[in-house]
């Protein structure tokens, strides 16, 4: 090799050549992950504002926006830096409506001592990764278990997408059912749809970026989705949301530690296994588990999650995961740390550029989301199907996803069914016991939810 083809320091740190990509590619990869993420920009202080405001400064979203963006630039920074995966990192949503909703306008608890609540939630996380008790339940789960999260993962995606374009529509009848195909949104997203499914099947470079801009320009057009009303904004910083998760460390009453113990614990639940299937599912996808199921520096994935958690919390937004759009960037081809880098580093560059972003859409996102969600169920390839006790189970983690509506609920799911099955087949001996152990947890997780 001559001195004009050695790998830049970049490189050889993010692993270029053992990874067979490059730095055109984890750029646009980059890119893509940050325009499929880009609406929590607006839809996360959305819900939280609801919660969190001031008597005297009255909405703080603005302020709210900004904690999301640095909070998601922080821990996809470590993500891309330390851990040196291709994943990004956000407030995740359903847990924000749960802080919001639930939480402090539901059973009245401030919204300082709930911020306290995911700082305590991000701080057990550090401890379980540090303690490797985390990166066991990930290596636990069965391989049939990990395809069948990544199948289930892209059909929840796809799910989302179809509804926030309107070709699915609510039904008090079905629930769900085809929506008004005539409506110019529902008109658009599926004009988008052939757009970036016309740009994959071409195989064109940036092809998913592509998909969500051209969307975007069709419904601004079209008169769907309103202009940007500016490109740049400067940004007001979070002044009275940064360290008010301490301050309601302080206000914990005595009487109020019951309840804050349950809020805690569904916290902690809920979001340990929505990472733990989210960091598998994309694991799977990126080829970095192995065939042992092993999963190579996970703890790194899972360790940036937890401080991403804490600093979230610090800025004054809900609790920080690892998110299922991160595929998008990972179908484009990315698979280094410097993906995350990238994502990260438009997180922090959006705080100039909000009003631009939360002009995007979400009909522009989401034909890029049914592509992805078409590519990742192709890891049903790896399961087993006709043995009943890794179908089974797998089947039901891949359909719980979408229609619980959760990534935790539908790996809760196969983890229980998964060592029952194989108990009826004679073949007690196969199953680890940290499998029992997670499937008692659901159990006892969903007799709380019911009682």
């Amino acid at each position: 090799m001559t001195e004009e083809e050695q790998p830049s320091g970049m490189e050889r740190y993010f692993q270029f050549q053992q990874l067979q990509t490059n730095f055109k590619t984890e750029l646009v990869a980059g890119f893509t992950t940050f325009m499929t993420m880009a609406y929590i920009l607006a839809a996360n202080p959305g819900i939280l504002s609801n919660a969190i405001f001031l008597e005297e400064s009255g909405d703080l979203f603005n302020e709210l926006a900004i904690a999301t963006a640095i909070s998601a630039a922080i821990a996809t920074f470590v993500m891309g830096i330390y851990a040196r995966f291709p994943f990004a990192l956000a407030p995740g949503m359903g847990l924000n409506a749960y802080f919001a909703f639930s939480v402090v306008l539901g059973e009245g608890i401030s919204w300082q001592t709930a911020l306290a609540a995911v700082l305590m939630e991000g701080m057990v996380f550090v401890l379980l990764t540090i303690t490797n008790i985390r990166r066991l339940v990930v290596a636990a789960i069965p391989q049939c278990l990990k395809a069948a999260t990544t199948a289930g993962i892209g059909g929840f995606i796809a799910y989302i997408a179809l509804q926030s374009s309107g070709i699915i529509a609510n039904s008090d009848t079905t629930l769900t059912t085809l929506g008004n195909l005539a409506s110019p949104k529902t008109g658009i997203a599926i004009i988008g749809l052939f757009l970036t499914a016309a740009l994959t099947a071409r195989r064109i470079k940036g092809g998913l970026l592509w998909g969500i801009l051209g969307t975007a320009m069709l419904a601004w057009i079209a008169g769907i989705a309103p202009w940007p009303r500016a490109i740049i904004g400067f940004p007001s910083l979070p002044s009275h949301l940064f360290g008010q998760a301490w301050v309601g460390l302080t206000q914990i009453s005595p009487a109020a530690t019951g309840e804050l113990l349950t809020v805690l614990f569904v916290f902690l639940f809920v979001d340990f296994f929505d990472t733990v299937g989210t960091v598998t599912g994309l694991g799977m996808r990126t080829g970095y588990i192995q065939e042992n199921g092993e999963f190579p520096g996970v703890n790194r994935a899972l360790l940036a999650d937890a401080v991403g958690t804490v600093t979230g919390a610090i800025f004054g937004t809900s609790t920080v995961t690892s998110y299922i759009e991160s595929a998008s960037g990972v179908a484009e081809g990315g698979r280094s740390g410097l993906t995350a880098v990238v994502t990260g580093t438009l997180f922090l560059l959006s705080i100039f550029f909000i009003p631009l972003l939360v002009a995007i859409p979400a009909i522009a996102t989401a034909p890029t989301l049914i592509i992805v969600g078409v590519l990742m169920v192709g890891s049903i390839r790896d399961i087993e199907w006709d043995d009943p006790a890794e179908a089974i189970p797998s089947f039901l983690t891949m359909i719980m996803m979408p229609l619980s509506y959760s990534i935790a609920d539908g790996l809760a799911a196969g983890l229980i069914s998964f060592p029952l099955i194989k108990l009826f087949q004679g073949k007690a001996q196969d199953i680890p016991f940290a499998i029992w152990i997670i499937a008692v947890a659901f159990l006892v997780k969903f007799i709380l939810e019911t009682s």
